[in-house]
This record gives C-alpha cells, structure tokens and sequence, in this order.
C-alpha cells in the first residue's frame, strides 16, 4: 500500500513531575526537509532526534516540535544578583552619556525580563531515564504519522484506482471511432476527386497514398503502450511505500501517449474522448505529488 507525505502525529509522556510533549507533522516535498523546535533541555539530543526521524519518514516536510511542562510543584528559582548589578550599571552609564532618564517606577519589571536574571535553584540536567522517556514519546509520535499517511495513502490508492480505470474505458471507447476511420477517409477523399470534373487519377496511386496517410493516423501503438502504462501503474501501487516518484515518471509517460493520440485524432468524437483522459491524468498527476 502506498503512503500519504501528509501526516500527523502527537504522544505524550510522564516522567517523574513533568509531562514530556512530542508533535510531528509533515506535508509533501522532493526531500526531507526537517525543522526541530526543541526545548534547551533536549538540544543536546537534536542530532539523535534527526536520526530517528530520518530512520522513519523517508521524504517531506518535517516540523518536530518537543516541549515540556510541570505536573507538580514550580521549581525553585532566584535571582542572579550579579546579573542584576551588571545590567543597572550599564543603564546608569548610557543614562549619563545620552541623558536618557532612568527607568525608576518599572525598574524591576525591565530587569527581571532580561537574559539570566532569573535561574533556577538547582541547574537541569538531562538525564539517561528521561531521555528514554523522551525517546518513548518520539517512537510513538512516529508511529501515528506513520498510521496518518497510511489512512491517507489508502485514500490516495482508491482515487488513483478510480482514475486509471476511467482511462481504460475511455481508451476502449476510441477503438469504434478508430475502425470506422479509414473507411471515412476514403469515402471523403474519393468525393473529392469525384469533384474535380475532367480529370483522371490513378486509382492505384490514391491507394498507396491513402495507405501512407492512415499509417500517419494509427495510433495502435499508443494505445498499447497507454494500456501497458496504466498496469504498471496500478503494479507498482501495489509495492507499498517509497513508490511516489515513480508513480509520477508514469503518469508522464503516460501523458506523452494520450497527447500523442489527441494529435492524431483528427475526429472531434475521438478528441473528446482524449480530452476527457486528459482530466482524469491531471487528477493523478495533482495526487502523486503527496505520495511518499
């Protein structure tokens, strides 16, 4: 069964008093193209976490986001009291040199937003458990995009089936046209001939000249090799995932043979017809784009 690009997947984890949050979610592209929204905590895992992603989702676009929040008590924090002298000394002296007043009612309301004012009590660290617990809530986030783009790539399979289908019919719905054809073309030519009063031809050469012309009109081969493309279509649905890009080098193939045959059709029924396949290609060739 093939698979959708498009994907989402959510899991979540308790370890100890946090609540470890793991969301993944990808559309189609030629590649994979990963981006990671990590907390500071897990940074340190960044490269791991991409390898893991990798190993799973072969193609796409890739958003990671990895979060944490407290189930129990706020942690302790206190104030980096050098910090504090370090920024309101610097405020005193561009106070001085631009003579810009100093703020003096929100004074530490401005300081306490800075960068490492405030710390916590004890430094985190991550540790070897945690991770695993973190490692848990990827596995399983995977794991639901990977059932997403199934159910998706299942829904995919059944319009693509729909599509080829109508092409088939359609192809058969030529072949009337196609045999009445010849018979058309004489009968027209001779008319013709018939109307140009005093002249002789020769009956043989009209024939090898009419032999020649429908030769240039047959489109046995392109309904043949049509045909062939439609089965390998469908065989190679069956392959299962990572089959995106071929599906899409097939349904060109298969767009060269029925334009192919709209130029040869030189009926408006046959062209209606070849016009009709062609709407029903432009809606494979719409899908297999988010096909893995």
């Amino acid at each position: 069964m093939i698979l959708s690009m498009t994907g989402y997947g959510k899991a979540d984890v308790t370890f100890g008093n946090k609540k470890i949050h793991v969301e993944i979610k990808s559309l189609n592209s030629k590649s994979l193209d990963l981006s990671t929204r990590i907390t500071p905590l897990y940074r340190e895992k960044e490269i791991e976490i991409r390898r893991l992603i990798a190993d799973r989702l072969l193609r796409g676009k890739v958003d990671f986001t990895l979060w944490t929040e407290r189930t129990g008590g706020q942690a302790a924090c206190s104030l980096n009291a050098d910090a504090v002298k370090g920024y309101v000394q610097q405020m005193q002296a561009i106070s001085q040199s631009t003579g810009l007043p100093m703020p003096s009612d929100h004074l530490w309301e401005v300081l306490v937003r800075l960068p490492e004012v405030t710390q916590s009590a004890e430094a985190e660290e991550l540790t070897d458990e945690e991770w695993e617990a973190a490692r848990t809530a990827i596995a399983q986030a995977l794991t639901h995009l990977t059932e997403f783009r199934a159910q998706e790539g299942a829904a995919l399979s059944i319009k693509f089936t729909a599509c080829i289908e109508s092409i088939r019919s359609l192809l058969g719905q030529i072949e009337p046209y196609e045999q009445g054809r010849v018979a058309r073309i004489r009968q027209r030519l001779e008319d013709r001939l018939s109307e140009l009063k005093g002249v002789d031809y020769d009956k043989n050469r009209l024939e090898q000249e009419l032999i020649y012309y429908i030769e240039k009109l047959d489109i046995s081969e392109e309904k043949q090799r049509l045909a062939n493309h439609l089965d390998y279509f469908m065989a190679t649905m069956q392959k299962g995932e990572g089959q995106g890009k071929k599906l899409g080098f097939i349904a060109q193939e298969m767009g060269r043979e029925i334009n192919t045959t709209g130029s040869k059709s030189n009926q408006a029924e046959m062209q209606n017809i070849v016009v009709r396949m062609k709407d029903e290609l432009e809606q494979i060739k719409e899908q297999v784009l988010n096909v893995l």
